[in-house]
């Protein structure tokens, strides 16, 4: 007997991140070679042609996982019955335009689709952010998702984690499966600290690895701060500069992963996600952060107890204030 379908719903599914994910989700990327998904797309009223063209392109590749397509420009309709929330489309930057004025035109949009997620979804309804800013728009979704536990919702940093790991991987010369443990901590901006402090490569401390590589200790910590940190932190506008237009293949394929790894378990060692903080590691609780995270196949878990060097700490903070400001600023147009 088939397994009962997953219904997957992904905003701003007209665009070119919900385009690249929507056939790897019906293939069985996402959820597994035996789940069958029924997709619901999202759309602003401008934006839902290109989504009936791309569920007219789901149709065509006959993929034997997928059991329908949706297209709306309706939340109700969008969440009724959800199982995954896949929050893509958010109000980009304009010219000339600050932070808070973002955080507005952002607000406008989660905050709603927060709510009908709340009215319409299923009871075990996952939530994923990852329209940017991701933490905070996590957080209005959230906030305003009354009645649905706060640790249903998420915000992506797996993109971020991938970079670390590629970086480390071209470093050292291996592949990115030779490496565990490496850590996202904070915002998903350029104030994330990307930690290698617990991180090993074919068990040997990364630290370690990257002195024998580089010639000592102090060359590791050298690259570490002045080349892979930043690296990691700036590599979304260094691909705006490369590429021309932001990052989406690599946007969604970590979004796939996400998912997949908390839907199927992370197996061996940890990743990086935002979730509501509850205190762990001194952050304040409310704030969606990022920390080293498992899952068993029923949601993400905060790895606690580690030992967090000064460096590490202070990173953190630094991030960890940066997203204080943005609740704060949320708070005072009074969108949470």
């Amino acid at each position: 007997m088939d397994a009962a379908p997953v219904t997957v719903t992904i905003t701003g599914a007209g665009g070119q991140i919900g385009y690249a994910l929507l056939f790897r989700i019906a293939a069985g990327d996402m959820l597994g070679p035996h789940r069958p998904v029924r997709l619901r797309l999202l759309e602003i009223p401008q934006g839902v042609r290109a989504a009936e063209g791309a569920a007219l392109e789901l149709q065509d590749c006959a993929f034997g996982l997928l059991r329908d397509v949706e297209v709306t420009d309706d939340p109700a309709v969008a969440f009724a019955g959800a199982n995954r929330a896949l929050l893509v489309g958010s109000r980009p930057r304009a010219a000339g335009q600050d932070r808070a004025d973002l955080l507005a035109a952002n607000a406008g949009v989660f905050g709603p689709q927060g709510a009908a997620i709340a009215a319409h979804a299923a009871a075990d309804v996952r939530v994923l952010a990852v329209g940017n800013p991701a933490n905070t728009n996590a957080l209005i979704a959230a906030t305003a998702a009354e009645g649905v536990p706060a640790d249903r919702f998420s915000a992506l940093t797996r993109l971020d984690h991938d970079r670390a790991l590629g970086q480390l991987a071209s470093a050292l010369d291996v592949s990115p499966s030779h490496l565990r443990d490496v850590t996202i901590w904070g915002n998903h901006s350029n104030t994330q600290f990307p930690d290698v402090s617990h991180a090993t490569v074919d068990g040997v401390p990364v630290v370690d690895a990257l002195a024998q590589r580089l010639g000592g200790a102090d060359a590791a910590v050298a690259w570490l701060d002045n080349v892979f940190i930043p690296r990691v932190a700036g590599r979304g506008a260094e691909i705006i500069e490369v590429r021309g237009s932001s990052s989406v293949a690599s946007a969604a394929n970590a979004v796939i992963a996400h998912v997949r790894d908390e839907a199927r378990g992370t197996h061996d060692g940890w990743t990086s996600a935002a979730l509501v903080s509850r205190g762990e590691y001194g952050v304040a609780e409310g704030l969606v952060c990022s920390f080293p995270v498992t899952s068993d196949g029923s949601g993400y878990r905060v790895v606690e107890g580690l030992d967090l060097g000064e460096r590490v700490r202070a990173g953190l903070a630094a991030s960890v204030a940066e997203l204080a400001a943005e609740r704060d600023a949320v708070l005072a147009l009074g969108a949470l």
